[in-house]
């Protein structure tokens, strides 16, 4: 597959079409102000990884992250984690994501909330990042690498875009035991944009390009716990709430 091709392919598995539109009609059936919204106004829809607002924040806690921390979220999307660092935190937020429309919507959200001055968005590849070299104190992915296949230069990136004593933050979902996996997953609609890979493999990359742990922690449990707590509030027959993934 070639890179344009590739690039297709993810615009085509996460953009909508007039998403920003869709999400300001959202906002409204919801009764928020579509013209001045809070980050927590925005978490049901665009914290899309599993624990949602709640991963994000533990995350970042255990980061350490503080005000003034320059932080470059890989694969961001919306940007719901990058406006909650920068409202929660008093981080400055670099957003990196391939789909265009992500990017678009992300801005206009980000306008809303007034974080504008704390969070911006590059259109662009992880693989390719248009950074200088130490340009960041912590590099943030959030279900990100699930897409990409070439981990090798992804995490080089990173580390290349990363001051020296810099943190890699991350929280990812990764292979199992069971394979192949059944397809779609909210990732992948087949199996050509899914490139998940062990643990452990993952870890001995990290560690081989020189990063050395701080943490490393499988938490499997806490997601299944959450994915119940959601399950058992969902009513049959409920209709969805007008803001949601």
């Amino acid at each position: 597959m070639t890179d344009s091709d590739y690039s297709a392919s993810i615009n085509t598995q996460y953009a909508v079409g007039k998403l920003a539109e869709t999400i300001l009609d959202a906002l409204k059936a919801a009764g928020k102000n579509p013209e001045f919204v809070t980050p927590d106004d925005l978490a049901p829809l665009d914290h899309f990884h599993t624990r949602g607002k709640e991963a994000t924040l533990a995350l970042a806690r255990m980061a350490g992250l503080q005000s003034g921390t320059r932080v470059l979220d890989v694969g961001g999307g919306l940007g719901g984690p990058a406006r909650t660092l920068a409202a929660d935190f008093g981080c400055s937020v670099t957003v990196l994501d391939l789909t265009e429309e992500f990017c678009q919507a992300g801005e206009m959200l980000t306008a809303r909330t007034r974080l504008a001055g704390q969070v911006r968005f590059q259109h662009g590849s992880a693989l390719d990042m248009p950074f200088d070299n130490a340009s960041f104190d912590v590099a943030w992915t959030q279900h990100s690498s699930m897409n990409i296949a070439n981990k090798e230069r992804l995490y080089t990136e990173i580390h290349r875009v990363l001051r020296p004593g810099g943190r890699l933050t991350l929280h990812e979902i990764m292979a199992g035991s069971v394979e192949p996996i059944h397809f779609p997953v909210p990732w992948a609609s087949e199996p050509s944009i899914s490139f998940l890979r062990p643990a452990e493999e993952v870890h001995q990359l990290l560690t081989g390009l020189g990063f050395t742990d701080v943490a490393w922690l499988d938490v499997t449990d806490q997601t299944r716990e959450f994915t119940r707590r959601m399950a058992a509030q969902a009513q049959p027959g409920t209709p969805a709430p007008a803001l949601g993934l």
